[in-house]
């Protein structure tokens, strides 16, 4: 009889393996070159995590749970707060290689979806779950759209400048949009 998988050298895969496929990419993923690179082999992947698919599965659920705690790290360490924090901290050289990532699951996912369909029920609906300083889900929605194609333009294109300024005066107009939207606090009454 095999014996259970441990959880701790599990985990210790699993973050080992995001790692390698943060820096690799996973459209063209196989065990045998992920279990050299993380000091074991196919089979111990297996006996692990049950298939190639789970394993995928699980590591894109961990990039998801790795980009949360990133962005909302972000924004509690910087001065700016919301969508400006979220810009700074995905547009920041350092994320480039996490990003590229996110845009080649997206492709997958969307020819792939039902293979990739908690990807495809998350990747949205995690941001519009997040406050990002968005007044209501239509301008949420535009905050994420407008997130993800200037950050898909500066991965393209590395015109750092435009997209910043694109990105300015999108948080202008956003915010603009917010304090006509937003009702005056009530004066106070003396007591």
């Amino acid at each position: 009889m095999a014996r259970p998988p441990e959880p701790e050298r599990r985990l210790e895969l699993l973050d080992a393996a995001v790692d390698y496929v943060v820096a690799h990419g996973i459209a063209d993923m196989s065990l045998r070159p992920l279990a050299v690179a993380l000091g074991t082999q196919a089979p111990v992947l297996l006996h692990h995590f049950g298939s190639k698919e789970q394993l995928v599965v699980e590591i894109l659920d961990r990039v998801r749970d790795r980009l949360r705690a990133l962005g909302r790290e972000a924004e509690s360490d910087q001065y700016r707060s919301g969508l400006g924090a979220v810009w700074a901290w995905v547009s920041h050289p350092d994320q480039g290689q996490l990003m590229r990532l996110f845009f080649e699951v997206y492709g997958l996912a969307l020819r792939h979806p039902n293979r990739y369909s908690n990807f495809l029920g998350h990747t949205v609906h995690d941001w519009l779950d997040e406050p990002m300083a968005a007044v209501d889900d239509i301008s949420a929605t535009l905050a994420i759209a407008t997130v993800t194609g200037l950050l898909l333009d500066l991965l393209t294109t590395n015109d750092r400048a435009r997209i910043d300024n694109a990105m300015e005066r999108f948080l202008i107009l956003l915010r603009s949009h917010a304090d006509q939207t937003t009702p005056a606090p009530e004066p106070s009454t003396p007591r």
